[in-house]
């Protein structure tokens, strides 16, 4: 006889993560947070500039690593949660044209507190009425640190994005290779700007990256980022901006301006290729992801997306 938790168990799973079948629209939006095997954490290489390892604390059998800004933090606190939350929104269709949206977060962090409930990441993307999944990666667990960990190394992005297609196929129902063609659109917020800037720099997932949103988060690698622009112009880049991170934005409008290129200061009525806009507001850092240049702006920027089903 069937063991009756074991189908109570699969009934709640059913319920909670309905799949949407080759082809079939999603009646219900779904999402989990469930580990990867190529996260940025756990990291044991060095620091991008070659310095020095990142774990360069240890202390009675513990490894650690000193940030900047917040001290010692300790690897098996701080630098070992592999989790990623992905969701799909109610009515996203499989069958047709479709986007991935990669969100990177910023310090003192959690997947399920932060880009779930105070960032409301989840909702705007469903909001925004784009046919789109979400992919967020778990970076230092509620910490000051920006760092990017494996994302600093050339390849690993690339690798999380295939393992992130056969999870979303997991949840989804549909074939793991749409999600592998799908293209792709970055998301950094505040100190999600470090991995942002190396996956740009590293050219992970080539061709596939439609374009880049930064919400408050140029903090460093303006070059980087003016680099980028500067050799993608067909690609959208879009950096709304506080007084935390002006003089970052600042300095991307001046490298642009160097090589001829011109950044709107103005919110684009539409989001497609060869849009550079730098977005001034008076928006206070912590609520940026919810009130910036206009509330919610991810779900409004994405909501101007060209090219896609609504």
């Amino acid at each position: 006889m069937p063991d009756r938790r074991a189908i109570v168990a699969g009934l709640l799973a059913a319920a909670a993560f309905p799949a949407a079948g080759e082809g079939a629209r999603l009646h219900k939006a779904i999402s989990t947070i469930v580990p990867f095997k190529t996260s940025p954490f756990p990291y044991r290489g060095k620091l991008p500039d070659g310095s020095g390892p990142f774990l360069d604390v240890t202390a009675n059998g513990r490894r650690g690593h000193t940030s900047p800004r917040g001290g010692i933090y300790w690897e098996d606190e701080t630098y070992s949660d592999r989790s990623t939350l992905l969701a799909a929104p109610r009515g996203f269709d499989p069958a047709k044209p479709a986007v991935i949206v990669v969100f990177f977060h910023g310090n003192g962090a959690t997947l399920q507190r932060d880009v779930v409930g105070r960032q409301r990441v989840v909702a705007q993307v469903e909001a925004s009425g784009l046919n789109a999944v979400l992919v967020a990666p778990q970076f230092a667990s509620n910490a000051l640190d920006s760092s990017a960990g494996n994302f600093w190394t050339p390849g690993h992005f690339a690798t999380f994005m295939a393992e992130a297609a056969q999870e979303l196929s997991k949840l989804t129902g549909a074939k793991a290779a749409k999600f592998d063609a799908m293209p792709v659109v970055l998301v950094a917020y505040s100190g999600g700007y470090n991995p942002a800037a190396f996956v740009l720099r590293n050219g992970d997932i080539g061709g596939r990256l439609l374009g880049v949103i930064l919400l408050d988060a140029v903090f460093d690698e303006a070059d980087i980022f003016a680099g980028w622009i500067a050799s993608h112009r067909k690609n959208f880049f879009v950096s709304a901006f506080g007084q935390s991170s002006a003089s970052g934005n600042a300095q991307i409008r001046q490298l642009l301006a160097s090589q001829g290129i011109d950044a709107s200061s103005d919110p684009p009525r539409r989001l497609e290729a060869s849009t550079v806009a730098l977005l001034a507001s008076d928006a206070a850092h912590d609520s940026f992801v919810t009130r910036a240049f206009v509330a919610n702006p991810l779900q409004w920027l994405l909501g101007r997306l060209q090219g896609f089903p609504r």
